[in-house]
Order: C-alpha cells, then sequence, then structure tokens
C-alpha cells in the first residue's frame, strides 16, 4: 500500500494535515465512527474530551488491527466533537448518538 502525499503550489501549505493523498493498494477499509467505549460498551471519560479522544482513537486502532491494517495506512479521517468551532476540518457537532459521548472518529485505510 502506497500513501502518496500530494502538495499543489495552487494551494495554502498545510502544517498539521495533507491537503491531498493518492492511495494504490487493493483493499479498503471502512471503519465506523469510533466513540469512547470499553468492548463491553462502558463510556470512558465521561466529560473528558482528552480521555475520550485516546478511547476513541485507540478504538480506531483496534478495529485496523482486526482487519489487518494499521494506523499508518489510513488515507482518511473524520472527527466530530461535540460543542468544538472547527478551524480546520473537524466537524462541530450539536450532539452524537449518545449525549455522554464528547468525540467520534471514523476512518479510511487502504491495504494491499
Amino acid at each position: 500500500m502506497t500513501l502518496q502525499l500530494v502538495q499543489s503550489d495552487q494551494l495554502p501549505t498545510a502544517d498539521s494535515y495533507s491537503q491531498i493523498v493518492v492511495a494504490t493498494g487493493k483493499r479498503l477499509v471502512f471503519v465506523a465512527g469510533q466513540v469512547a467505549e470499553d468492548s463491553q460498551g462502558n463510556l470512558i471519560g465521561d466529560g473528558d474530551l482528552a480521555v475520550q479522544a485516546r478511547q476513541a482513537f485507540g478504538n480506531v486502532g483496534r478495529a485496523l488491527a482486526a482487519t489487518g491494517a494499521a494506523p499508518e495506512q489510513v488515507a482518511r479521517i473524520t472527527i466530530y466533537v461535540v460543542h468544538y468551532k472547527p478551524a480546520d476540518t473537524l466537524v462541530g457537532v450539536e450532539a452524537l448518538a449518545e449525549p455522554q459521548h464528547l468525540i467520534e472518529i471514523d476512518a479510511i485505510a487502504v491495504v494491499d
């Protein structure tokens, strides 16, 4: 699997993300939105965005691992944050499926 990061001189340079990613590989792995719940469905980090983010990102990693994919193979990720006023491409939402969830993350990976 190859992820090629492309920078266009027609776009501003981004410091914390890639404007364009070209992915080649044999399989696509779509990870549904992951929230801050453990394997038993218990909320982790009630009211604490940082703790919930660690758990949600960890769940993304566990979902990828279940398919043989790894975080470095993720070509696209979307992060939804409750009551966040985004400065970049985060999606600020009023609420998620469960009111105590503060963050949800989905991802697409390309795997050979």
